[in-house]
């Protein structure tokens, strides 16, 4: 029987759990060891993953449409920052009193000085993440625009390497790493403490993620003039199908189908659903912050709302590069998480294991916000691209 990876994950934390209380420390210190090893190849790769996936992904969308792309890309971009600010707004508002007095002294996912690897491999990356990020912006731009053939043929190369290595390398290890880290912090005594936080955050994330849909489609309807709250269950089989399938490009035909139930326009349809399938994350981005502001309070992190900022904008264009790729938005967001806000392995391995036991609903949200953009956009256009006047 074949397992996703959201089984396997949870399989992984479950026997990570189970057999912290079982193993002796050398057991421990083994899967110990292949973390270290695997969390100094993850730092080696990310860099190479932002411009493997980055560059060729900004060479696509920085051409043609004009105008149209502009105010698509833009929107989505808002949407995406706005959704991320008003994750760390609530768990401002809300997380220290759900985590508890006692997280000031709770250390979360670092290992006890005990539990150290046998060995360990420095694998130092290519190039820092910020580095990676402009030269991608870049080589992308000059790509779109150049029409440089051979690089363009060159990058896209690139980008099927690296996502076979993050499928066929990256993803599979990844249940191993987070038994890893579980186990650890089994052993030290941490993880009840951890789990029970976290159960408390999901339901906030989740509560959150119904607001975020709420709020795009009363602005859409807004806008357009419609009865918001139908528009939103229109796309409601978008939304089942991207909770099913957890991706963003299998959900496209079906979010098609149902924006142009909602009155858009064919043509925008076409061109704005696609679009937003890879630059629009509203979902990840507020999940994303969420559950890294949650582990910035376990361990202490700064949490101030600047550094934050900074970390969600950036982030939101790191993540461009991420649907199609299995967990591409977390796999994405290691890097700005990493030279940001200061996580280390053990954090970003936390991070993953959150990201992906709720990678269903961040998707989904994200398929179903693409139909309130599109609403947004085909006001503003369908008398450019539509023959007949504009319904009042």
């Amino acid at each position: 029987m074949k397992i996703g990876l959201l089984g396997r994950i949870l399989i992984a934390i479950a026997l990570g759990v189970v057999l912290g209380n079982i193993f002796t420390l050398q057991w421990v210190r083994l899967f110990a060891t292949f973390n270290s090893i695997f969390g100094q190849f993850l730092g080696f790769i990310i860099p190479l993953i932002i411009v493997g996936l980055v560059t060729p992904a900004i060479a696509d969308i920085g051409k043609g449409a004009g105008k149209l792309l502009l105010i698509t890309v833009g929107i989505a971009y808002a949407d995406t920052v706005i959704a991320a600010i008003l994750s760390y707004t609530t768990g401002a508002a809300f997380f220290p009193s759900l985590i508890g007095n006692g997280a000031q002294t709770l250390t979360v996912v670092d290992k006890p000085a005990d539990i150290l690897p046998y060995f360990t491999v420095n694998i130092p990356a290519p190039i820092d993440v910020m580095s990676a990020l402009v030269l991608s912006f870049i080589m992308g731009l000059g790509i779109a625009y150049g029409e440089h053939k051979v690089l363009r043929g060159a990058t896209n190369e690139m980008k099927t390497i690296i996502v076979g290595v993050i499928e066929r390398v990256i993803i599979p290890l990844l249940p191993l790493y987070i038994f890893g880290i579980f186990l650890s912090m089994t052993f030290s005594g941490d993880v009840m403490r951890i789990m029970s936080v976290f159960a408390k955050i999901i339901v906030v994330i989740f509560a959150l993620h119904i607001f975020v849909l709420i709020y795009q489609y009363l602005i859409a309807g807004a806008i357009v003039k419609k009865n918001p709250f139908r528009l939103l269950a229109n796309m409601f089989p978008a939304y089942l199908t991207a909770l099913g399938t957890s991706s963003s490009a299998a959900t496209i035909p079906v979010s098609l189908k149902q924006t142009v139930k909602n009155g858009v326009s064919e043509d925008i349809a076409g061109f704005v659903i696609p679009l937003c399938a890879t630059v629009h994350l509203s979902g990840s981005a507020m999940k994303i912050t969420a559950c890294a502001f949650t582990i910035a309070l376990l361990e202490g992190l700064p949490t101030h709302f600047p550094l934050f900022l900074h970390f969600m904008m950036v982030l939101a264009i790191f993540m461009v590069a991420a649907p199609g790729v299995p967990g591409g938005a977390i796999m994405a967001a290691l890097a700005p998480l990493g030279s940001i806000l200061g996580f280390g392995e053990n954090e970003q391995a936390l991070m993953i294991a959150l990201y992906i036991a709720m990678d269903s609903f961040g998707t989904a949200c994200n398929v179903t916000g693409d139909g309130a953009i599109a609403l947004v956009v085909d006001k503003l256009y369908r008398k450019k691209l539509d023959a007949t006047p504009e319904a009042a």
